[in-house]
């Protein structure tokens, strides 16, 4: 027998958000609300993304995820925020459907991989350091000498591969040729409005506009559909306590913490990703 009634979730559309640089735990976040999604039965997927990108595998991770929800056909509509350049393009193109603002900061398709050579300081200090390695490129990007010529030539092969990973992804997804793809695909940036013109997005319009559409393509009244914000199950306690990661300064005061826990992040992010490639627009 089928029930007649629809759930409350089948009648709503489910948001997911991408925001902040994208790494191991959006990942999780993501596939995780993605999860619920199949599981709860919701007809369509608002995806908002304000994000600069991020590491790679985390951001195909996410892609992936999404290309398999189109295999159940729902429908997925990306919402492009402030900034949604680089990983977070590579995100989008999960989508069948793209709505961007004019102004939006999008585009930054390329990859960057960065160490640090403190070579010049650690002399100054009188530091060294004694390296037994089992291969001549196990200590690659050591940040107390130069890279050599060879292990110049290996990073940018591996710079090379990510990037035509990218650059081929992008082509299939909006139905343009790989050179069409290169030629805007060397790390500049470009607003809603040129992405239009690139065919990198689909249509110009705010968040609401892309719940409109979602809910269009799910068969659901534009006017009615209500969104349903998805988020990471919480489990036991954390139900009910804050996260233990939060100071007794950022409850009482989170206005004030906010700009302090950004640095944060940020120096979390740059310390745990170092040496990785990414697919990151650095401002």
């Amino acid at each position: 027998m089928i029930w007649p009634f629809k759930s409350r979730a089948q009648q709503s559309i489910a948001r997911i958000e991408v925001s902040g640089a994208i790494a191991g735990t959006t990942r999780k976040n993501v596939l995780e609300a993605l999860e619920q999604v199949i599981e709860k039965k919701f007809p369509a997927v608002l995806l908002r993304i304000d994000s600069p990108g991020g590491t790679v595998g985390d951001s195909q991770e996410i892609y992936n995820a999404l290309l398999r929800l189109q295999d159940k056909e729902i429908p997925v509509v990306a919402s492009f925020g402030n900034i949604s350049a680089s990983g977070g393009v590579y995100i989008g193109m999960g989508a069948k459907h793209i709505v961007s603002n004019p102004g939006t900061i999008t585009g930054s398709i390329g990859v960057i991989l960065r160490g640090n050579n403190l070579e010049r300081l650690l002399d100054r200090v009188g530091v060294s350091f004694k390296v037994i390695k089992s291969g001549p490129y196990k200590d690659i990007l050591a940040f107390d000498r130069e890279l050599t010529d060879a292990e110049q030539s290996i990073l940018q092969e591996l710079i090379d591969i990510s990037y035509g990973q990218f650059v081929k992804t992008v082509a299939q997804a909006r139905g343009l040729a790989e050179e069409v793809v290169r030629e805007f695909a060397d790390g500049r940036i470009f607003t809603g409005e040129q992405a239009l013109e690139l065919g990198v997005v689909d249509r110009l319009g705010t968040e609401e506009d892309a719940r409109r559409w979602a809910a269009e393509l799910a068969g659901l009244d534009p006017d009615k559909a209500p969104v349903k914000k998805i988020e990471a199950k919480k489990t036991g306690l954390q139900k009910f306590l804050p996260g233990r990661s939060q100071s007794m300064l950022t409850q009482l005061f989170p206005e004030a913490s906010t700009n302090l826990q950004t640095v944060t992040n940020w120096l979390e992010f740059e310390i745990s990703t170092s040496g990785l490639p990414l697919w990151l627009y650095r401002p």
